[in-house]
């Protein structure tokens, strides 16, 4: 009777290790690997490689192995449709990516059609207001980063008045209608209301106009090597107001870029791998060992769209791609729950984030953290 509970036993174990293995879970990653994304893109992947090895050298999610696929937009919406049309075509678990909020407004149609869960960087706000259940952010949109900063505009920097200079994409036309629509209800007037190309190089004419305005803070809305370059226009032509800004304006690569201009720049930053919590800094380490660079908030956001996945699929217990948008809807996870998401999340019904977030400033070349900000709810 005892021989028999064993085999029993045994081939009930057999039969657990047989359902929670199988072929890799496919991950499709489509990214700004080269142009002016590439920055965005590369970082956003390192970190996603990062997770996969992590956790495909503990097993796996539910004892599968995780095969990740690469793909690069150019920058370009496009080519950003096609290749996730292309990454489409083989049918993976999820998507990752892209990270300009352009090229997610043309592929979010094709993800719907798929009816997988997309993971992706883009944060202009309308992405997640049409009522796509199949998308999810990895950092917050501009109408959760954006009343932060204009309160810290208005209250902190005590400013009356505002340039704004943002750049003319679906990222900075979505950030500049939110901080306008901010500043009005705290009565902050803008005099200078600024549209700049991507890619731009030269950024002289708009510091004049800046100049001019005469503002009592600068709220700068760019991607990273405009930002920098904008930084060391306005440094040179000796404008002294507070220069204000969200999560790019303070990253290491527009740090690294700008050098001594960046100094003094200040803004709320909703992911930063100087952030005074443990599990960050680790995270940091490790993908400075791996990779020779210290990661911006891009390689967060890759690292954590892996971590998503994992933590939703084994809170469903199996891996079902089309029921894992409606398992990471509503979920919250800890880190005692799944130590790589680094800090508490919570994703709401549009896909949108609740976290910690963090108010800083560039110190000698050095972005210092200056106060935590709480979870919203």
């Amino acid at each position: 009777m005892l021989k028999t509970t064993h085999a029993l036993a045994a081939i009930g174990l057999a039969g657990t290790a047989a359902a929670q293995s199988g072929p890799p879970i496919k991950i499709a990653n489509v990214g700004e690997l080269s142009g002016p994304g590439a920055t965005v893109g590369t970082n956003f992947k390192n970190g996603a490689d990062l997770a996969v090895a992590e956790i495909n050298a503990k097993g796996g999610i539910l004892g599968r192995k995780i095969e990740i696929s690469h793909a690069d937009t150019q920058s370009n919406p496009g080519a950003a449709r096609a290749q996730v049309q292309k990454a489409l075509d083989d049918n993976p678990y999820v998507l990752l990516g892209p990270g300009y909020s352009g090229s997610v407004k043309v592929t979010a149609p094709l993800v719907i059609q798929a009816e997988i869960a997309n993971i992706m960087g883009g944060e202009a706000a309308e992405l997640t207001q049409v009522g796509n259940k199949f998308l999810f952010r990895t950092s917050f949109g501009q109408q959760s980063s954006m009343p932060k900063i204009a309160k810290y505009m208005a209250e902190d920097v005590k400013a009356k008045t505002a340039a704004v200079v943002w750049v003319n994409n679906d990222f900075g036309k979505g950030g500049r209608d939110m901080v306008m629509k901010e500043f009005a209800a705290r009565g902050v007037k803008v005099v200078a209301d600024l549209s700049t190309e991507a890619g731009q190089a030269d950024f002289a004419a708009d510091a004049v106009k800046v100049k001019a305005a005469n503002p009592d803070v600068v709220f700068i809305y760019l991607n990273e090597e405009e930002s920098a370059r904008i930084l060391k226009e306005l440094r040179r032509q000796d404008i002294k107001v507070p220069l204000v800004g969200e999560t790019t304006l303070l990253g290491q690569k527009v740090i690294d870029l700008a050098g001594e201009a960046a100094n003094g720049v200040r803004g709320h930053v909703g992911l930063t791998t100087d952030a005074p919590i443990p599990a960050i800094q680790e995270f940091r380490k490790k993908f400075q060992d791996k990779y020779n660079y210290v990661p911006d908030h891009n390689g967060i956001k890759g690292y954590l769209a892996v971590y998503m996945v994992k933590a939703g699929t084994e809170k469903q217990g199996k891996v079902d791609a089309k029921l894992l948008p409606k398992t990471l809807h509503g979920l919250t996870i800890t880190p005692a729950m799944e130590p790589g998401i680094l800090m508490e999340v919570t994703i709401d019904e549009n896909g949108d984030l609740d976290r910690q977030s963090f108010l800083g400033e560039v110190v000698a070349g050095k972005q210092l953290i200056k106060a935590v900000l709480p979870k919203l709810k």
